[in-house]
Parts: C-alpha cells; structure tokens; sequence
C-alpha cells in the first residue's frame, strides 16, 4: 500500500496538469476523478449507489473525495458488503454524506464551519496544525476544478453518525423537558440549562431534523449562552425545544415568525 505522503505526491502529480489545476475544463467530476486514477472505488461505489449519474450533471457540487487508500482503510469486508445491491441505499447515504451543494473552495473552509451535506446531515470542519479536516478526515487537496463543481480530497471514508428518528428526537425533548421542570422549579436552573443544552446538541447533531429546526435549536444554545442568568438562559433552551417539538409533530412546519419573536 502507498504511502499518504507518496499518494498526495501523485495526486497533486496528475492534477497539476492545466486542464485539471485551477482551469476551465470540460470533464465532468467523475471523469475528472477518473483521470487520477485514485478514486476507482469511489466511482465503483457511486454506480452502485446509482449516484454516478448526479455526479455527471450540471451541479454545482462539491465533492469531497476518499482515494482508494481511504476505502481500504475501512474494515475487512466493508467495501464488498455496500456494493451488494440490498445495501444500495446505505451506500448512497454514505457517499451523499461527502458531497456538497454548490461549488466550495478551500477559501470557505473554516474551523468550525459546519457544511449541509446531501445526506441532510451536518459535516464540520476543523482546523488542524496540518491545514483542514472534514469531520475525521484530513483533507490532503483541494480545489480540483471540474465542469459541474469542485473536488477536494481527503485520507478517510467518512461516515455520518446515526441518525434518530423524528418520533425518537421528540422523545428525547420530551425526556429532557420531564428531568429539567422539576429541577427548575426547585431553584436549580443551572442544572436545568445543563439538561437542556445537552439533548439541543445531541439533536443538532444526529437528530434528523430539518435545516431550520435545526437553526432554531442552535439560536437557543446561542441566546442562553448569552444569557444574563441560568434562569433566563433555561427559558431561550426552553422555548427553542417546544419550537422543534412542535415542529416534530406538525411534518416540519417551522412557524418563523414565531421563533424569531422570541
């Protein structure tokens, strides 16, 4: 097996050519992928998804690409079992968790900045001494340009968390609502924002929920995190959970005017 170092060497090799560095091309992103030879497992697995096609259209996208190093790195037996046809949908999940709406750079990457990915979940960037990862992943190229978007490439499959269901993220709020009442009311509304801001992260992170149930949960943590006391901050956490909740039972009708009154 190469070595990352000796990877990155040929792939930043092959795509230092005019046609593929940072120029007009007329390569799509799965033949510009190809052309690196790199990535022969990533195409694989996106024609057995039935996504090659998605990633041969007008996009924009950006793709955030594991070589095959990357894939060879998942367990034993990973890679043979997502190509089986039942599994179809897993893989594409997998794969859609790497790709982008809309064409990214590296001048938008940013530590912290969380990216909405076409599996409808969250992937974040950190900044490390090395340059950027995306989630586990550290990014060893970016900017590949291709017709229809932009390829970054990374040294890891990455792999989104489970998500809950939306009957079991209404659960969890109700849990924390049941634990946090009792707490508030006999004096301890620390402890309450503690309770409260541990299940509005866990949902912002694997609660499957929609983009603004989402942005509402994270304008709560910011309000109480602002907030001139754990009373006041307890009642933003408060007000951003029976938002989502509601929203969990009303198939994700978010009532803007309603969470942005308070």
């Amino acid at each position: 097996m190469k070595s990352l170092k000796s990877c990155c060497a040929t792939l930043l090799l092959v795509f230092a050519t005019p046609a593929l560095a940072g120029h007009k091309t007329s390569m799509d992103i799965v033949d510009t992928a190809a052309s690196a030879e790199q990535f022969q497992t990533l195409i694989a697995a996106a024609k057995a998804a039935g996504l090659a096609g998605a990633l041969k259209g007008d996009g924009p996208l950006t793709v955030f690409a594991p070589t095959d190093d990357a894939f060879g790195a998942l367990p034993a037996g990973t890679i043979e079992t997502l190509l089986q046809r039942e599994n179809q949908e897993q893989l594409a999940n997998i794969l859609k968790y790497h790709v982008i709406a809309g064409a990214i750079g590296s001048d938008a990457l940013a530590d912290g900045a969380r990216l909405e990915t076409l599996a409808g979940v969250d992937a974040v960037i950190s900044k490390t001494e090395n340059g950027f990862n995306i989630e586990n992943a550290r990014i060893v190229a970016t900017d590949i340009d291709a017709s229809n978007g932009v390829i970054h490439v990374i040294d890891r499959v990455i792999l989104p968390a489970t998500q809950m269901s939306r009957t079991d993220a209404a659960q969890a709020i109700e849990r924390a609502i049941d634990s946090g009442v009792p707490m508030f009311n006999h004096g301890d509304a620390a402890g309450t924002v503690a309770v409260y801001t541990a299940v509005s992260e866990r949902l912002v992170r694997e609660g499957g929920l929609t983009a603004m149930e989402r942005a509402r949960l994270e304008m709560g943590l910011r309000k109480a995190a602002d907030a001139h006391n754990a009373r006041a901050g307890a009642w933003q956490l408060r007000y951003a959970l029976d938002d989502v909740f509601d929203s969990l039972h009303g198939g994700g009708q978010m009532q803007a005017s309603r969470q942005m009154s308070r």
